[in-house]
């Protein structure tokens, strides 16, 4: 068996079927960069026949990233298959990858189709996309709760129509490890396939076992983990790409010298990037990359540290591409040295993107003393999430206290004409919403808001998420800005945007994956 494995990354497809994680064409571009720099061998870019939005972010994708494999997923049907296989036109390296549904539950109450069908359609499916592509990698959806002889017959067909990969989702996250692990060994020893084929796990997180899981599959023979960035995912998420990575490259002894292609170095700059774009922070206690994954408190922890790091820490903040928190910049500073440390973060900008972020740096210089590696990682977001949108937020006042009714004054580009609006409110952030509906003729439900400092003391930037619902979609929209309330106005209409970029390209259908 080959010794590497495989690191298909999906956030960008079944990580934004996450509620309210989707993402616009720029800010998928800009995270499939980052991919391609972690090393990931492919990147699910998406699925095409969602919606014209996907299909446009896919095709873009193909064009432009190079070093990784592209796919996108298709349902066996004649239409799913094209659409993937146009927006894959001009990949380097394309795959498609289609699935159907194998156990008994969807049979009877999804697809309400019969066995016999199902191995047709796989069949008929798999054919089409090799015609397309040599690339073809075929999924059985729940497959951990199919009849084991029908999943088997399944794959042989798949194999038979020229599939390359075999992938063996725990969909709705109901295996455990062993089980899992005796699943994949009996599948590989009846199918015995080519060399060349791979077979693949699709964890999903529900009872907490999506990384176990996929190690367990691994030491079984599985040679692809399908993953995301901070295990993002329907329901309560995937496998976490960081977690199963640095357990491979942590624990050699147990998985035989198994390892991957990633460079770890790149894990934390890709957490970061996900987490400040779809606005959704990460949790402190999260392993790898959360807040608190290398921080000591107990006293006698404390002392261990100090003595050697070995004691408490089985990797090194480093070894994940997490350095020191300060940033040593100020207004004085030069964009020589503002586009070294966006460099060293991992953070690509160009043109007048880049223009736009040094001058966003330096007035946020001249109002904090010190400046962070987070702050930089919020002002690169903005860039990034503001390109191509229709609203912009412009001037912003406020009256508020105890002896004055909450009153907001909102000035706001729309489709660059500008407008301006006041409105009441029962606290100021209301009271801003409120101007920039009105602005926006738009009657949305505020879901969610939560406020954070991006880091401490009492200069920091202050970072707004806003969940909001409109005709049944949801969204994140995030706004940092050292005023809090207006990193709460920037966080709105960053949601606006979201919706109205949905809205432009008339999603025609909300199929889900594996």
């Amino acid at each position: 068996m080959n010794d590497s494995i495989r690191i298909f990354d999906t956030t960008l497809r079944d990580g934004e079927q996450s509620p309210g994680c989707s993402m616009n064409l720029n800010e998928k571009l800009a995270l499939a960069r980052q991919l391609e720099r972690l090393g990931v061998d492919v990147i699910e870019a998406g699925f095409p026949i969602a919606s014209e939005g996907d299909f446009e972010a896919v095709r873009a994708i193909a064009d432009q990233v190079r070093g990784s494999r592209i796919c996108g997923l298709a349902r066996t049907g004649r239409g799913d298959i094209d659409r993937a296989a146009q927006a894959l036109a001009k990949a380097a390296s394309p795959r498609i990858h289609t699935f159907i549904a194998t156990s008994d539950i969807h049979l009877e109450h999804k697809l309400r189709m019969s066995r016999e069908q199902v191995l047709a359609e796989v069949e008929r499916a798999v054919t089409q996309a090799r015609g397309h592509c040599d690339d073809v990698e075929f999924s059985a959806e729940d497959a951990t709760r199919s009849d084991i002889e029908f999943l088997v017959q399944v794959f042989q067909v798949a194999l038979g129509a020229g599939a390359s990969t075999l992938n063996v989702p725990d969909t709705v996250g109901y295996a455990q490890p062993d089980e899992y692990a005796r699943l994949i060994r009996t599948l590989r020893e009846r199918l015995s396939p080519a060399d060349d084929v791979v077979f693949s796990v699709h964890c999903h997180n529900d009872l907490g076992l999506g990384v176990a899981n996929s190690l367990a599959a691994v030491l079984a023979g599985a040679r692809q983990i399908e993953c995301t960035v901070n295990g993002i995912g329907e329901r309560a998420g995937n496998t976490s790409m960081e977690e199963a990575v640095m357990a491979l490259k942590t624990r050699p002894d147990v998985f035989g010298g198994l390892d991957t292609n990633i460079v770890t170095t790149e894990i934390y700059p890709a957490s970061r990037l996900l987490a400040s774009t779809i606005g959704v922070s990460v949790q402190p206690n999260k392993a790898i990359v959360g807040d608190n994954a290398f921080a000591h408190e107990a006293g006698i922890h404390q002392d261990g540290v100090l003595k050697a790091a070995i004691t408490y820490e089985i990797m090194t903040p480093q070894s994940i591409g997490r350095a020191s928190n300060e940033l040593v910049l100020g207004k004085h500073s030069g964009r020589h040295a503002f586009r070294d440390r966006l460099d060293e973060l991992a953070l690509a900008l160009d043109g007048e993107a880049f223009e736009q972020a040094f001058r966003r740096f330096k007035d946020l210089a001249d109002k904090k003393k010190t400046i962070y590696n987070e702050d930089i990682e919020a002002i690169v977001a903005d860039s990034v999430t503001q390109s191509d949108d229709r609203y912009e937020l412009g001037d912003l006042s406020i009256l508020s206290g105890t002896f004055a009714k909450p009153t907001a004054t909102v000035e706001l580009l729309v489709d660059g004409e500008a407008r301006r609006a006041t409105a009441l409110g029962i606290g100021p952030v209301d009271a801003v919403f409120k101007a920039i509906a009105e602005l926006t003729e738009t009657k949305i439900e505020l879901l969610r808001f939560q406020v954070n400092a991006i880091t401490g003391g009492m200069d920091a930037l202050g970072e707004v998420s806003v969940t909001v619902e409109e005709g049944g979609r949801k969204v994140i929209g995030h706004g940092a800005h050292s005023d809090i309330i207006v990193a709460s106005g920037k966080a709105y209409v960053h949601a606006l945007n979201k919706l109205a970029w949905h809205k432009q390209r008339h999603e025609v259908a909300e199929p889900k994956g594996i």
